[in-house]
């Protein structure tokens, strides 16, 4: 089974779970009248609502490849987690008008204890299918799969300090510190709601994944064999659980266009094997000029112009540029 299908797949088991959970904070709510109880229900809302955008974007992005999207449809789950992580937000600042409303408008608390019961239920659930979906979102490389799970792990943490908030005013009585409690967790729930909407800008944008790049750069380094003079002009596309590489390959002059597809092939095994099939890689042949000789440590080459003088480590920065690596003369 591919990629896309297991992250549908997930995204189905995540979506229901949430669907659950939050039918029982409202149960939770209705008993206690606890407005941070209101609070958990209302992030586990958007939880509900983000599931159901998440799990139609992974089914867009598990399509196959058409003449209308050559590079696959993946570019849906980033969109998925702009609407999720703004929901987020949305949801943290109706916490906090609700909080506010509460502090003017206090009403009577009920049946705490089987009320921070039900909760604490939804927080353990939460734990185990948000850390599922992350772990399965790294192994495929899904950003929509990623904001979901990162979602309920936040969901997790808030609804256990909003359980320490309910123990604490159960046994002081203080009832102000409901509205304190939902306030400290709704400014929580809209940073949360930031970095998923900053994630998901960058993949629209097409910004460089500079994690992806480094683990590459260091495989690259260790395996390199002399032919590969220099690379290049490395640039990084996502596409839902695809990442695309272009780069450019510096191979001696002298290589046969099927000697110079060998090296292609042996990066591009390299890479499959650090990151399987998440990676597509394109790979411009380039064959080396004269002032690549002082970079180029090849012991037996017949045609050198100038001799080995320094060999270039490849680092993000060096490999992202567009021109070819020199020494100053």
């Amino acid at each position: 089974m591919n990629s896309a299908k297991i992250n549908f797949r997930t995204q189905i088991l995540v979506t229901a779970i949430a669907v659950l959970l939050f039918i029982l904070k409202i149960v939770a709510w209705w008993l206690t009248q606890s407005v941070a109880i209101l609070t958990d229900a209302l992030e586990s809302t958007v939880n509900v609502i983000a599931g159901f955008i998440s799990l139609y974007s992974l089914f867009i992005a598990a399509k196959p490849r058409d003449e209308n999207h050559p590079y696959g449809h993946g570019k849906a789950e980033f969109l998925s987690a702009a609407v999720e992580g703004s929901l987020v937000l949305v949801a943290g600042f109706v916490i906090i008008y609700e909080a506010i409303d509460n502090f003017v408008h206090p009403h009577e608390l009920n049946r705490l204890d089987f009320g921070i019961l039900l909760v604490g239920i939804t927080a353990l659930a939460n734990y185990v299918a948000g850390s599922y979906c992350i772990k399965v979102a790294r192994l495929n490389n899904s950003l929509a799969l990623m904001a979901s799970g990162r979602h309920l792990q936040s969901d997790t943490w808030s609804t256990v300090g909003i359980i320490a908030g309910l123990i604490l005013i159960y046994i002081t009585h203080q009832k102000w510190l409901d509205g304190a409690v939902a306030i400290g967790f709704a400014l929580f729930i809209i940073y949360t709601g930031y970095k998923i909407l900053r994630s998901s800008i960058a993949g629209i944008m097409d910004e460089a994944d500079k994690a992806l790049l480094q683990k590459m750069v260091d495989s690259l380094n260790q395996h390199r064999p002399q032919n590969w003079i220099d690379l290049h002009n490395v640039r990084i596309i996502k596409y839902g659980s695809i990442f695309h590489v272009d780069c450019h390959l510096t191979v001696p002059w002298y290589l046969s266009v099927r000697e110079a597809h060998h090296e292609i092939d042996s990066l591009s095994a390299i890479v499959k094997k650090e990151f399987g099939g998440s990676v597509e890689l394109f790979v411009h042949a380039d064959g080396c000029l004269d002032f690549s000789c002082r970079i180029c440590d090849k012991p037996d080459c017949q045609v050198r112009q100038f001799p080995f003088e320094k060999k270039v480590t490849w680092t993000i920065e060096n490999i992202s540029r567009d021109s070819r690596h020199r020494l100053e003369t």
